[in-house]
This record gives C-alpha cells, sequence and structure tokens, in this order.
C-alpha cells in the first residue's frame, strides 16, 4: 500500500494520473476516481464542517447520500456550482475544489466556537432565544442568522453554460442499473419494447462495481446491453422526479467531469414518458447513533468497502467495525482480504453465526459482542474508540483511525414515493418497503426490501453509561441533528413525525434525510413508547438529489428565457424612435419622445393629439380568437356575463369573463361576424389563458355544442385610429363601407378593404373618441401604417403608444384587468354590473356571484380619486387609509390602481380599490406617501365626457 492507495484493485485507470486542486493545494489522483477517493488516496479525512455547529466532518458514504462532504467546484468565471457531494464529482485535469462553510480555514473555523456552546443551541433554539426584545430582531438577530446560514456560497455572476433538454419516451425505464436493474433490462430486452436504462454513476453496475467477482458478468451484461438496438443507457443521470402518468424528470451531467467542458452542453434535462416503469435504485446503510459518530474517520461499512474495492482506496490502516447486522462484517473480510488493517469487529447483538465468527478468527479479527462504541477521540480524524459491555458497561479502548458502521438498511423509495405509491412497515428490517403502486410501476432488488445483505439488529441508539443528554450523538449530520434534539421534540409536545422534523430540521437537509430519516423515527418511537407505524413518515418530494437551475431551465435563459413577441408595425416604432416596455410577451411601444421630450411630455402631447385631431396606436398583441359553429352563440352565452344570442350580425359587445368564483378575469369587445362566426378580442396578457379556459369548458362541460375555437391574435395586424378626424382619414382609403354614423355606428363591424387590403373594421373606441380599429392580414400591418401615416400628415396625426393609452382610457374610466383588479373583483366591484345579464340562467361564475362574502358589506370596489392638491400624482401601489391620525400599523382599507397626469383636464386622476368605496361618493381619504400624507376625494371614475357625445359623432 503506498499511502493509503491499495497496491492493487480497484477499477481506477492507474496509468492515467490526474492532477487536481482542493483547498488551494494540489494532489494527484486516477481517471476513475471521485473527488473523494482521491482525496482519501492522498490521507485527507477533513472535508468540510457541520451547518449548525461547525463541527469537523469527514467521508461517511461513497454515494448521493453522503451528507458530509459538501464542496464548491469552480470551473472559471460564472462556473461556481456550490453544494456538491465529493463522492459525486468525478476528478479531471485541472479540476478546483473548495471545502464550505468555514473561515478562515478548514482546519481553523472560528465557527467551531458554536462547537463549544452547542448547550445552548438546542432544538427550536431559535424560536425562543430570538423572541426577546422585539426591536432586536430586524437590528441585530435576523442579520446575524442571514449572514451566517446557509452552507456554500451562492454563485455570483451570470452563469455562461450551456443547457439542453429533450423529450423521450419508451416503453420501459428502468431507474438504477445495479445487479437488479440490468436483469430486468437483460429481461426485456428480447421484446420490441423500447427500453431506457438510467444509472447517477458514470458507469453501470451499481453495488456490483464493489464486487470484483461480479465484473465478469457486469462486462458481458453491459455489453449485451450497448450492443441492443431497443436499448438506450444514460450513465451519469439522475431520476429526480416521478410525476403523474408515469412522467419521469431526469438529469443528465454531459460535461462536468472533462477537463475542456465550456463549448458543450453541460447537462441535458430529460423529460421521460414510460408505459412501465422499474425502480431498482437500491439501499442506503443505515448509520449508527452513538457520542462521536461524526468524527472524521467514522464511516459506513459499505462505503468503506467501495473506496476499497472500487477506487482501490484504504480508508484507513488500522480500522474497528461497529455494526448491530451481517452486512459490516462481510464488509470488513472484503477490506481485510484486499489488504486493509482490520483491528476490531464490535457488535452490539449478543449472538451471531458462527460462519461469521469463524470467518474473522481465520483472518485474525478481535471480536467483541455485546459491546457498543460509546465514544471517538479525536478531532480531525479518528485516534482511537471507547468501548463497554452492554450489561455491566465494563469499557475498553481501541486504537485505530477509521471507525466504520453497520446499522442495516433503508430501501430507497423516494421515487415510488412521488408517485403516490402506499408503503408498508416491515419488522425485521425495520424499514418501510414498497406497497401498493399508484403508477404502473414496480419496485425490485433491494428498493423493494428483497436482499441478501444477512441479518441484523434494530437499534435507535447504542447503549451507553454516559449521561445522554450530554452527548452528541448525530442523527442528521448535515443539519447537526442529534438524538436528544428528537427526544426534546418529544418533551416539547410533538407526536407526530412530521412535527418533529420540522422542530429539529432532522431530515430538512440536501439530502432529504436518506441516512438519517429512520434513526430518527426509532428514536422518537422509543421516546412516545409507540410503534413507528403510529407516528408517521415524512413525505419524500422532488428533487431526489439536488439539481441546478440550469438544467432546469434549460435554454430558457437570456434573451430566450421569455421569447420576445413583436407586432409587423414594431420596427417601424423602433425606427421612429420609441421607447418599448414588454407587455406580457410583447414589446409594444410605451411613447414616441420628440427631441428633447422626456415620458411626460411626450406622453402629454400624444393624448392632446388624440383629443384635438387623430392619433394612431398599434393594437395588434390584443387576443384574437375565431368562434365558429352553429352553437358559437350558445357558447358565448355560457362563458360571458351579458346576453350574446340577440346580438346581430355586424355589431360589437363589450363581454365579461368571470372564474368560476365570480372574480373577473378578462374582458374584451367582440364582434358578431355571421350567425355562426364571432370575433373575440381578450386583454393582451390574457389571450391564451381566456382560449385555454374556453376550451376547458368546451371539451369537459360542454362536448355537445358544436363549436371550433381558433387562436387569430397573430393572424391579423390591428391599427387603431382615434380621434376627431379619424373618419376623414379613413374615407378616401376604405372601399365597400359606408363610413358615416347612421350606416357605421358606434360598436358596430363592418368588413370590406382598406388600401386594397381586406379588413375587418371595427368602430370602437378605448380612449373616448371617434375611434375605428383596423384588422388586417398581418403581412400588410406595416405598409397600411406607413400609408396612414402618409395620409394623416394632413391632420397632424401622431403615433401613441401605451403610456398615452392609459392616460385616456382612465379619463373614461375604462378599466384594465389585471391593473384595476386584483383578481378577487366582481362585476359590482368594479362598477360593470351593467355587464351582467339580469335575465340568464346561468354563465360561467353566476353562483358563486351569490355567496355571502361576494354580497356582504365593506368589500374593496373601484371608485375614482381627485387630489385636492391636482398636480399631486399618486404613487400606484400607494396604500390608502381613513384616518392618518391612527396608531401605526395603520388600518390600510383599500390602494391605488392606476394614477395618471391628464393634460386634457389639467390634473391628476386616479383609480382606487377601497373597501365600501361605492358608500363613499364625495367623502375624503388619505395616501400616505413619502413625505407627506395626501388627501383625495372620492368621484366616480369617469372624469370626461360623461355623457359619451364624442364617441357617437
Amino acid at each position: 500500500m503506498s499511502g493509503y492507495r491499495l497496491e492493487n484493485g480497484g477499477r481506477i485507470d492507474r496509468s492515467r494520473p490526474v492532477e487536481f486542486r482542493f483547498d488551494g493545494h494540489s494532489y494527484q489522483g486516477f481517471a476513475g476516481d471521485t473527488l473523494a477517493s482521491a482525496l482519501l488516496a492522498n490521507g485527507i479525512s477533513l472535508f468540510g464542517r457541520s451547518f449548525k455547529y461547525h463541527r469537523p466532518r469527514g467521508i461517511m458514504a461513497a454515494g448521493s447520500e453522503e451528507p458530509n462532504a459538501l464542496i464548491s467546484v469552480d470551473r472559471g468565471a460564472g462556473r461556481f456550482t456550490p453544494n456538491l457531494r465529493a463522492t459525486s464529482v468525478e476528478i479531471h485535469a485541472g479540476l478546483n475544489a473548495f471545502s464550505q462553510n468555514r473561515w478562515p480555514s478548514l482546519k481553523r473555523d472560528f465557527g467551531a466556537i458554536n462547537d463549544r456552546l452547542g448547550m445552548f443551541f438546542p432544538a427550536g433554539f431559535y424560536n425562543k432565544t430570538f423572541m426577546w426584545p422585539r426591536s432586536f430582531w430586524e437590528k441585530l438577530y435576523e442579520p446575524a442568522i442571514r449572514k451566517m446560514a446557509g452552507l456554500g456560497d451562492a454563485p455570483t455572476q451570470e452563469d455562461p453554460d450551456i443547457y439542453a433538454s429533450t423529450y423521450a419516451h419508451c416503453d420501459l425505464l428502468i431507474v438504477g442499473a445495479g445487479p437488479a436493474g440490468i436483469d430486468a433490462a437483460l429481461e426485456a430486452m428480447g421484446s420490441n419494447k423500447r427500453i431506457i436504462l438510467i444509472d447517477e454513476q458514470d458507469e453501470l453496475g451499481g453495488g456490483a462495481l464493489a464486487d470484483p467477482a461480479l465484473w465478469p458478468w457486469l462486462e458481458r451484461s453491459r455489453k449485451a446491453l450497448i450492443d441492443a438496438s431497443n436499448v438506450t443507457i444514460l450513465t451519469r443521470t439522475t431520476a429526480f422526479g416521478y410525476y403523474h402518468d408515469n412522467f419521469i424528470g431526469a438529469v443528465q451531467r454531459l460535461t462536468d467531469h472533462l477537463p475542456d467542458n465550456s463549448d458543450s452542453p453541460r447537462e441535458k434535462l430529460w423529460r421521460v414518458r414510460a408505459g412501465e416503469v422499474v425502480l431498482a435504485q437500491g439501499a442506503i446503510e443505515r448509520p449508527l447513533v452513538f457520542d462521536g459518530n461524526d468524527t472524521p474517520g467514522v464511516m459506513l461499512s459499505s462505503a468503506a468497502k467501495v473506496f476499497g474495492l472500487r477506487f482501490g482506496v484504504a480508508v484507513g490502516t488500522s480500522v474497528a467495525l461497529m455494526t448491530a447486522h451481517d452486512s459490516g462484517w462481510h464488509d470488513v473480510f472484503a477490506l481485510a482480504k484486499a489488504g486493509v488493517g482490520i483491528k476490531a469487529i464490535v457488535d452490539v447483538r449478543s449472538e451471531v453465526s458462527s460462519a461469521l465468527l469463524d470467518e474473522a478468527n481465520r483472518l485474525g479479527i478481535n471480536v467483541h459482542l455485546n459491546h457498543s462504541v460509546t465514544g471517538v477521540n479525536g478531532r480531525h480524524r479518528v485516534t482511537s474508540i471507547q468501548i463497554c459491555n452492554n450489561d455491566d458497561y465494563v469499557g475498553a479502548r481501541i486504537d485505530c483511525d477509521t471507525l466504520l458502521m453497520a446499522g442495516g438498511w433503508t430501501p430507497s423509495v423516494h421515487l415510488w414515493s412521488h408517485s403516490k405509491g402506499s408503503l408498508a412497515w416491515r419488522d425485521d428490517i425495520g424499514a418501510y418497503v414498497p406497497d401498493q403502486p399508484n403508477e404502473n410501476v414496480r419496485c425490485v432488488g433491494a428498493c423493494s426490501g428483497s436482499w441478501d445483505f444477512g441479518s441484523g439488529a434494530i437499534v435507535d441508539v447504542l447503549p451507553t453509561p454516559k449521561d445522554q443528554s450530554r452527548i452528541k450523538a448525530f442523527v442528521d449530520f448535515q443539519n447537526d441533528v442529534t438524538a436528544k434534539d428528537i427526544k426534546l421534540a418529544v418533551r416539547e409536545g410533538f407526536r407526530s413525525i412530521e412535527h418533529i422534523k420540522r422542530y429539529t430540521t432532522n431530515g430538512m437537509a440536501t439530502d432529504q434525510g436518506k441516512t438519517s430519516n429512520l434513526n430518527g423515527l426509532q428514536i422518537a418511537s422509543t421516546a412516545l413508547a409507540k410503534p413507528v407505524t403510529d407516528i408517521g413518515l415524512t413525505s419524500f418530494r422532488p428533487p431526489y438529489t439536488p439539481q441546478t437551475f440550469g438544467a432546469l431551465a434549460g435554454h430558457a435563459k437570456g434573451a430566450l428565457f421569455q421569447p420576445t413577441r413583436t407586432t409587423n408595425i414594431d420596427g417601424w416604432a423602433a425606427e421612429n424612435g420609441a421607447v418599448f416596455e414588454l407587455v406580457a410577451q410583447w414589446r409594444r411601444a410605451r411613447y414616441f419622445p420628440k427631441m428633447g421630450e422626456d415620458m411626460h411630455a411626450a406622453v402629454n402631447r400624444e393624448c392632446v393629439a388624440v383629443r384635438s385631431s387623430v392619433g394612431i396606436f398599434d393594437a395588434s398583441t390584443l387576443g384574437k380568437i375565431e368562434v365558429v359553429g352553429p352553437d358559437a352563440a350558445e357558447f358565448l352565452n355560457r362563458m360571458y356575463t351579458n346576453p350574446w344570442k340577440a346580438l346581430e350580425p355586424g355589431r360589437c359587445r363589450y363581454g365579461l369573463l368571470l372564474k368560476e368564483d365570480g372574480f373577473i378575469t378578462d374582458d374584451g369587445v367582440s364582434a358578431r361576424l355571421a350567425p355562426d362566426r364571432f370575433h373575440l378580442t381578450t386583454t393582451t396578457g390574457g389571450a391564451a389563458r381566456v382560449l385555454n379556459m374556453m376550451e376547458d369548458y368546451l371539451q369537459t362541460e360542454w362536448p355537445d355544442l358544436d363549436v371550433w375555437l381558433t387562436s387569430t391574435t397573430e393572424q391579423y395586424a390591428v391599427i387603431a385610429l382615434q380621434g376627431p378626424n379619424a373618419r376623414k382619414l379613413l374615407e378616401p382609403l376604405v372601399e365597400g363601407i359606408d363610413l358615416s354614423a347612421d350606416a357605421f355606428p358606434h360598436m358596430a363591424i363592418r368588413e370590406g378593404t382598406i388600401c386594397g387590403i381586406p379588413t375587418r373594421l371595427f368602430r370602437v373606441s378605448f380612449t373616448g373618441e371617434l375611434g375605428f380599429e383596423i384588422n388586417v392580414p398581418t403581412a400588410y400591418g406595416r405598409a397600411l401604417w406607413e400609408r396612414l401615416m402618409a395620409e394623416g400628415a394632413k391632420f397632424d396625426i401622431t403615433p401613441y403608444g401605451t403610456e398615452a393609452m392609459h392616460v385616456l382610457r382612465a379619463e373614461k374610466g375604462f378599466i384594465i384587468v389585471g391593473q384595476d383588479t386584483d383578481g378577487t373583483i366582481t362585476p359590482f366591484d368594479a362598477g360593470l354590473d351593467w355587464a351582467v345579464g339580469k335575465k340568464k340562467p346561468d354563465f360561467v361564475g353566476k353562483r358563486s356571484m351569490a355567496r355571502p362574502d361576494i354580497v356582504a358589506p365593506g368589500r374593496k370596489q373601484l371608485v375614482g380619486l381627485l387630489t385636492d392638491d391636482p398636480n399631486v400624482v399618486l404613487e400606484e401601489g400607494a396604500q390608502i387609509v381613513a384616518d392618518p391620525r391612527q396608531p401605526i400599523p395603520m388600518t390600510m382599507i383599500g390602494h391605488v390602481t392606476s394614477s395618471y397626469w391628464s393634460e386634457t383636464l389639467g390634473r391628476s386622476i386616479a383609480f382606487a380599490l377601497v373597501a365600501g368605496g361605492h358608500e363613499m361618493m364625495g367623502g375624503t381619504l388619505h395616501i400616505p406617501m413619502p413625505g407627506k400624507t395626501h388627501e383625495a376625494k372620492v368621484t366616480g371614475m369617469v372624469f370626461y365626457d360623461a355623457e359619451g357625445a364624442r364617441l357617437h359623432v
């Protein structure tokens, strides 16, 4: 043995040395090593510090269940990843890794003072300690806690990596490529089934990778699966979630193990829909609970076997075993045969099989039955252990540098639980196993509780003569939860394991309690004197192991995070200096500043132009839905609050759409083109939502209706001409349509041509002026816009943006759903009860409008506000109070929803949602704002042309 590297054995490539760095120091490993195995081979036992007490921590496990050795990897600018498990990080040339949660260094961590003061930090101490004095929370307690909280550092730079994603369908998905998973794949391979086999490790084999006797079989099986045309093998792939209808989410690590990994996708998200799922995730060995069980050098016996036989690393030169299960004996036997020095076997049981005793004797290993470890000596590495007889507590000391522990096995039922499969308790193994499936899924191998590991005793805490209230016997290694913390939770009155979990944080770390949940259950069971099944089981939730946000987001980042939609006219707006804003996914011109104008000056000019002559506005982003079929009118009559059956072709109607709860969700002006055809409009942001809602009702509630719904949002460019001169501008350009007021009244639609282009011409207005909305095929949008701009020059035509549109509509009292409503507003609250058909037998949301809370007094209602100082523009979102002299915290009775300066009126105007607002007309409300509290009079919402005379010219 050279250092801690065994002379022979393992699956590493000893002909390919690899240089890497950890905490600024250079080390050497071999191709095939993980960071954990390579550092262990270099004699490194200290990997990190614990979360709460900052105790020294070393390697405990060998796979993704590792709770202690969390590290950060720096792959260059922006490529910093915290909280990776050293046991899952493959080394490569140039790997640069760091330990976490320590300052100024790993060996000398200032935070370790918490360990000395541990008696003051029991479970739940946050809730008891930081209550008083009350003012200290914001000024002292919270800042200090936030500064100390967390494990690794969050990245501070933008992630430059590329992430891929794909969808896949298969007949059979097998999760886990250990012996059981490989056997399942081989069995199905001869069929015509499409098979996907995934495993989180870099090669197939699972537990067989640490069993040289199985390597010939493993190689034959691997070759057969690779050669099979119907089998897809995904290594370095973690199935992190199991969702409804056999939908599995998995992340494949593509390049993190490569020296140069900057140009190719780092990870790939797989969304797999499977006909059948086979879970072969194996089982996780359980640690034992005793004083000092977290000391570096204390680890699971199965992990030591993996490091020894798979990676060729001896975890120590003088190794002892503390076990309650036969599997621990077999592990140290295998290590002894590989050349690892085994000092002693300590078994909590008083009897074991003679075969085990004979083998231990043959290998020269001392055995101590009916004994337990009661203490571990050493700070940064085990130096010796204390053991005692379980009956008379007669003790002894064993010098060793490593202590292995074997407390039994816990089936990996995480994905099974994600799928809502039920679990059953087995007393013989002290664990839950899969019971009744909820999906087309089955478990095989160790994750089903079927294994050949031998038998063992179920132990919550090892016997000890010490005062258990003064020792630190850890259950959850990552969150620093001890056995006495769980017992304290019971004494505090917690009876359900879900409550105990939240009080102590047991099982709430990034490993989701893979090594702690069952021990926590057993300790709580003993403390409560109840069977484990009576205190419940915590819920497993995705992800199985932490995944990067990049993998989940895929291509959806930067400019692709939310694709920006633009209209056909957008290019003209950009060329003419428009300032844009995002509305839903659309880029819209907010205003068109001239030289020297700020937004307010530009908006004032645009508003005056619309009121005095004519303005032009790009309304193409409005949602548009074609509703066609013999039952189209009946369908809309059921969807909207107002009646639609009697609407004549060629006429328009304002439609108000509610959710089932009776609250406003969308609105828009729609037109009847023919007895069986309607052109609906929706809000810009509501188009997809409204279409989905309508399709849902059509397909599930009223499948008997003969109706088709088609989104036409992107089929039409829409140009709004608004202002007294709008008709004069249009008349010479339109053919086939009489634009006179009598022939073409307000809220009508006509079809014809404009500049030779087919058009659906609406006479509607969102400004209160004479208005038309010209719908033409999208491809003609910009050409028509430019023609209108040229022809409108004699009327000083002015393009205006969304900001002016907001002001103009507010002057007329028109609401914007989503701005002036908040998802809890009814038509009556919004002053739109006139839009509700009183004689209609039913429509979506009608029954909810009769609920007691909907008709109760004191509901928030939309009103207008006029400030006492006409020059004050209220802040949108500002809170409203009835009495500014009331003590703080004041009772907020509402908030400002829309607020603008109106150049037309020469003063500010606003809308607000106010509790009981309709009953406050003429009253005064108070709006606290930075520097001053302003008074405002409650008014109606129509501030301009209340009679509507300007609409009907």
